[in-house]
């Protein structure tokens, strides 16, 4: 775990961000704090925002209750090295989509494959994130070709891999998307291993994979 001064350190970036309306912070305060958790990334950046809030979201992260409850876990590390530290556990993944034009992909991902969008930053726009359910996919512009010539398509190289809880729900997915005209880069099929899965193919080339559990 890092120490005390670190531990100050960020809460004071959360702050920082916070007051400079850096939309990913948004998200990360309407997550982690319970009294947030209604608003919207606009909302969040609106309402008031304290240090003893930047600081119970640090905690919060670092799976204490509270700020005090931090300073007292710190200082017993800090104190008594010999002591067992519980294993920190991961809570969310999420997949880092590299685009050429935020809106563009965005209008895809909402219109195509049913996502909302969470947030959007920059000026012009160059980062931002989009849901659907617990699947959560970020988007970040970049000005020339991430992969080398048609390396991606040739091995299938997946950006995303997405899953849902049943088989019936594999296939109505698919049907959904087929009516939307989506782009499949693999249309839906049963895996040797018993999984079925089917690959959308976004406006940049970037490879989502969507699965169900084996039967």
């Amino acid at each position: 775990m890092p120490n005390l001064e670190n531990l100050k350190k960020q809460a004071k970036q959360y702050l920082r961000w916070h007051r400079e309306r850096y939309y990913p912070v948004a998200a990360k305060i309407r997550a982690t704090l319970p009294r947030f958790r209604h608003l919207s990334d606009e909302q969040v950046l609106n309402a008031n925002f304290k240090l003893a809030d930047a600081q119970e979201l640090v905690a919060r992260e670092s799976g204490f209750g509270g700020w005090q409850a931090l300073k007292s876990g710190a200082h017993t590390m800090t104190d008594e090295t010999g002591q067992t530290v519980p294993r920190p556990i991961l809570n969310s993944t999420e997949a880092q989509l590299f685009v050429a034009d935020i809106k563009a992909s965005c209008d895809f991902y909402t219109d195509k494959l049913g996502f909302t969008v969470a947030f959007v930053y920059g000026e012009p726009p160059y980062y931002g994130q989009v849901t659907r359910d617990h699947a959560r996919l970020n988007l970040r512009v970049v000005g020339e070709p991430v992969f080398a010539g048609d390396i991606r398509e040739r091995e299938h190289l997946l950006s995303a891999s997405l899953s849902v809880a049943t088989t019936d729900e594999i296939k109505q997915l698919f049907l959904s998307y087929q009516a939307t005209g989506v782009p499949f880069h693999q249309t839906l099929k049963k895996e040797p291993w018993g999984a079925r899965t089917f690959i959308v193919s976004d406006p940049d080339g970037n490879l989502i994979l969507f699965a169900s559990p084996a039967d």
